[in-house]
């Protein structure tokens, strides 16, 4: 079977710059098609950081009318502290101020190494009711080298000066007494303006390391 080389310099793609190209069964072999319904936006990646924090139209963050739902997901999110809550907070004005008032509910599934533990717990110490405090995502993440969380939130129509805004995050922690909890998190942020900022941090110490991604989700 002969073997066809391309130069791809010889692709001129100045038309369609915001396409890409895909196979198909046509003698020439390519056709243009969209872009995916999820869009990465921004990765910040920490290193002994206080926060992590997405501020639209800093440093290249879209979050705004653009897309309709954002996610963010978080990648190994290691502390330096042992047994810290994993947190998050929303800012209508540029991440000048984290405080908006949020009322949210919180509950987790556990099981512990030795199999001496298995519940699930709705916990009403963690969530809030007309606060302005962070906004527990994860509890007790341990600090060992294997310990940390993973997870994703998602945060909708942010952009809007109509409705509240709605989120809901699901975290997998390998808690600090060993054991394996995955942690939900929902709520809406009370407010009619437009969140413009989240940061995410550890109660207390820093983000020793981890990865957060933000994506924009189009339309359907």
């Amino acid at each position: 079977m002969a073997l066809t080389k391309f130069n791809y310099n010889s692709f001129d793609l100045t038309t369609e710059a915001s396409k890409g190209l895909a196979f198909n069964s046509n003698a020439n072999g390519f056709e243009t098609s969209s872009a995916g319904s999820m869009t990465l936006i921004k990765t910040l990646t920490a290193s002994s950081s206080a926060t992590l924090s997405f501020v639209d139209g800093s440093s290249s963050v879209v979050l705004d009318n653009t897309y309709p739902v954002y996610l963010f997901k978080f990648i190994n999110m290691h502390p330096s502290g042992s047994s810290v809550n994993f947190k998050m907070n929303l800012s209508t004005d540029g991440g000048s101020n984290y405080n908006v008032t949020k009322t949210t509910t919180f509950f987790y599934s556990s099981h512990s190494q030795d199999n001496s533990e298995a519940q699930v717990v709705y916990d009403t110490g963690r969530d809030l009711a007309q606060g302005t405090a962070d906004a527990h995502i994860s509890n007790e993440v341990g600090n060992g080298n294997d310990e940390g969380l993973s997870g994703k939130m998602y945060l909708f129509n942010p952009s809007s000066t109509t409705f509240v805004k709605h989120f809901l995050s699901e975290a997998q922690t390998h808690h600090s007494a060993d054991l394996s909890i995955v942690n939900y998190l929902a709520g809406y942020a009370n407010t009619t303006s437009a969140v413009d900022a989240v940061k995410f941090l550890f109660q207390s110490g820093n983000i020793d390391a981890g990865t957060i991604k933000l994506y924009g989700i189009k339309d359907s």
